[in-house]
């Protein structure tokens, strides 16, 4: 496995995060402890959840299947880097939603990041990451409860999730004015076929010294082989399936699987070395439900991708260009 700093912090993780949300929902406790085990066998050091994951199994249920995984022993905690979050409520499906038990209020977060060290059978969180923007608490209320968190050993950084280009510089320039840490990473949504974050987000990550962590590197199963599976009946669902409904999309989709087959290669393995060559990504998700997928995911980051593939993925998903000029001149 390689490894990288994540952002500016002296902290070192694998160049593959270990995405836990198929957890207790869809891969069941045996199936995945041993997941985490193959992973930290390859090297893979760094988890990341949330307090909300588990849902039909139950919020809260991922942040427990790896609590019991630590309690195995075998130095299991130390050796991971752990990332949660926090901000949606954890009110089971159906029950009315107390005000405070959700967002970023001092409160919640007290709440939340003591209930997540319960689950989790730990006293400390590695990264505490916000799980989306709060329009209603002001950052100097956000950055006081982290440092809080900090001087009690609970957590040791904060990280964002879906924040907005102007957001990330916002939280930042709050915590130097404080003299807190600020932000050391944000998870986007980016990947070959979903390159808005190239526009802003992106560009303030590197600017403030945060490490990229993207989610769904495969968009959902587009980029994973989709129409090569459906031509074996493997169904494509979800994202996939309503993606490749679009003709211009399916277009795209056949021209990526036609260039890869020419040059020997499998889909998903190519989209995420991809992301392992893009400026300011430190470490993509990848959330397996099963060994075989995992297997797929290791032999990407020793995946070299020539320029001339480069330029050619280029030419089927486009990027938005350089910011400001791509929109501005």
């Amino acid at each position: 496995m390689k490894y990288t700093q994540l952002g500016r912090t002296g902290l070192k993780v694998s160049r593959l995060t270990l995405g836990t949300m198929n957890f207790g929902p869809f891969t069941n406790e045996p199936d995945s402890h041993s997941l985490m085990d193959t992973a930290l066998d390859a090297g893979v050091n760094y988890f990341d959840t949330a307090n909300v994951y588990g849902q039909g199994a139950g919020k809260g249920r991922t942040e427990e299947i790896i609590g019991t995984w630590f309690t195995q022993g075998g130095a299991r905690r130390d050796k991971v880097v752990l990332a949660t979050k926090v901000y949606g409520n954890m009110v089971p499906q159906g029950e009315t939603v107390w005000p405070n038990h959700d967002r970023l209020s001092a409160l919640n977060i007290r709440r939340a990041v003591e209930a997540s060290l319960k689950r989790l059978q730990t006293d400390y969180i590695d990264i505490y990451q916000f799980h989306h923007i709060d329009r209603t608490t002001p950052f100097e209320e956000i950055w006081q409860a982290v440092d809080v968190l900090v001087q009690q050993g609970k957590i040791l950084y904060a990280g964002s999730s879906n924040f907005p280009g102007y957001k990330i510089a916002q939280a930042n320039e709050t915590a130097a004015r404080r003299g807190s840490y600020g932000l050391v990473s944000e998870q986007c949504l980016y990947n070959l076929a979903a390159r808005d974050a190239e526009m802003e987000v992106i560009p303030a990550a590197q600017e403030y010294g945060l490490g990229v962590i993207p989610w769904s590197p495969l968009h959902g199963g587009l980029l994973g082989g989709a129409l090569k599976k459906q031509e074996g009946a493997r169904r494509s669902g979800g994202r996939a399936a309503a993606e490749l409904a679009k003709p211009e999309v399916r277009a795209q989709v056949q021209a990526y699987e036609d260039l890869l087959d020419k040059h020997g290669l499998e889909p998903g393995e190519v989209a995420l070395a991809w992301l392992l060559t893009r400026p300011g990504v430190t470490a993509p998700i990848v959330g397996p439900r099963t060994a075989e997928q995992f297997d797929s995911a290791l032999r990407a980051v020793e995946l070299e991708l020539s320029a001339e593939l480069l330029d050619a993925l280029d030419e089927i998903f486009p990027g938005p260009g350089p910011s400001p000029e791509s929109f501005a001149w």
